[in-house]
């Protein structure tokens, strides 16, 4: 799959632009793709930040990393024979680039090459039955038989049988830590053979240690990467849902094992089916379910980081008058930003810089997939 004719590798200043821009607290992929396209560069949004967050008139927590800080890690990435890649560069991966908004950068230690092939993720419980680490096991092999990287978060259970079963073709884990960061420690053997045959990817920095916060945001990367996700033993709550919503919303397939309404392990993977998931019972179903995919226009992030013609100066006046209609129509629950934009009237450039605004000054919080609250 060819990667869109605008996208550019950049140069190590450039890179140190951007990875700083993506470490600065209360920047977050909508941000970053915002403070780009108003400022035409990670470097001049940097430039930018002290005079946007003092325009609030709450404090904001906004921290800057230094560039000394960011060369440093960009050094390391080199030493541990880490690649770090930008959403603006050819060997981004596709799929994951067509995610809105995509995240900025991802650090990936292993075969770059599997983020470029067809990718279906195996994700489940971590405390799966004998049977299902089988399926898990079984269905990795074969899909990998058939020119398939698997992808899942390198957890207990279902995620490590699956990674087990793919070693032989390349699979790709998702970590929500910094990409040195083995966890859990049983699967450290795991994590050191991926390294070698496969791939660890990861959005945190080195020696970062996940949080449970950390960990929706690693289940959207692995539902991006991938054309489809494949759900084997889920309890009714669970995060492996929390991937297969992700799924959805990003236009991906769904897939589901179903199990015994007797197992509380399978209860997530029924009701997931009964809500028009696909039903899988082999390899076969999958790749017919996936062949069936609508994919996603790459085409259309070409533009996602190209500097608006605005005459960003003249309009400040307007931008500041925006922030009382958009603060009445905000609340402590998430709204989707595009319906906000719709329901103020304003024009979209005006809207969304003011937006930008409010984020970067710690008064609204922007969740993942870009919906919006009040900071409480």
């Amino acid at each position: 799959m060819n990667p869109p004719s605008s996208l550019v590798e950049l140069s190590f200043k450039e890179k140190c632009d951007w990875l700083r821009l993506t470490r600065t607290t209360t920047v977050g992929p909508v941000a970053f793709r915002d403070l780009l396209t108003r400022f035409g560069s990670a470097g001049a949004a940097l430039d930018a930040l002290p005079t946007l967050m003092t325009r609030s008139g709450r404090r904001s927590k906004m921290v800057i990393p230094s560039r000394e800080s960011i060369e440093q890690e960009l050094l390391a990435f080199d030493e541990m024979g880490v690649r770090l890649l930008a959403a603006c560069e050819p060997d981004y991966p596709s799929y994951l680039r067509a995610v809105d908004p995509a995240p900025p950068t991802i650090s990936v230690l292993g075969n770059v090459d599997l983020l470029h092939k067809p990718c279906v993720a195996i994700i489940g419980s971590r405390n799966a039955s004998a049977i299902g680490l089988r399926f898990a096991r079984q269905i990795a092999n074969e899909l990998g038989d058939q020119g398939f990287t698997i992808v899942s978060g390198l957890a207990r259970g279902i995620d490590a049988s699956a990674h087990h079963g793919a070693l032989d073709h390349g699979t790709v884990g998702v970590l929500g830590g910094g990409v040195d960061h083995i966890y859990p420690r049983q699967n450290t053997e795991l994590y050191q053979e991926m390294a070698n045959r496969g791939a660890l990817v990861s959005e945190s920095p080195l020696g970062y240690r996940a949080t449970a916060r950390d960990f929706p945001r690693r289940n959207r990367i692995i539902s991006g990467l991938c054309q489809g996700v494949v759900v084997i033993e889920a309890a009714e709550r669970s995060g492996t849902l929390i991937t297969a919503r992700y799924a959805l919303e990003q236009n991906r397939e769904v897939m589901a094992a179903p199990g015994s309404p007797l197992d509380p392990r399978t209860k997530g993977c029924n009701r997931l089916i009964r809500q028009g998931a696909a039903l899988i019972e082999n390899t076969e179903d999958i790749i017919n379910v996936v062949s069936n995919l609508q994919l996603p226009n790459f085409q259309e992030e070409e533009a996602s980081y190209t500097s608006q013609n605005m005459d960003w100066e003249n309009t400040q006046s307007d931008i500041d008058a925006a922030r009382e209609t958009l603060f009445s129509l905000l609340s402590p629950t998430p709204s989707p930003r595009d319906e906000i934009i719709r329901q103020s009237k304003l024009p979209y450039p005006i809207a969304a810089a003011c937006l930008l605004e409010m984020e970067l000054g710690g008064e609204v919080c922007v969740e993942m997939d870009g919906r919006i609250s009040l900071s409480l």
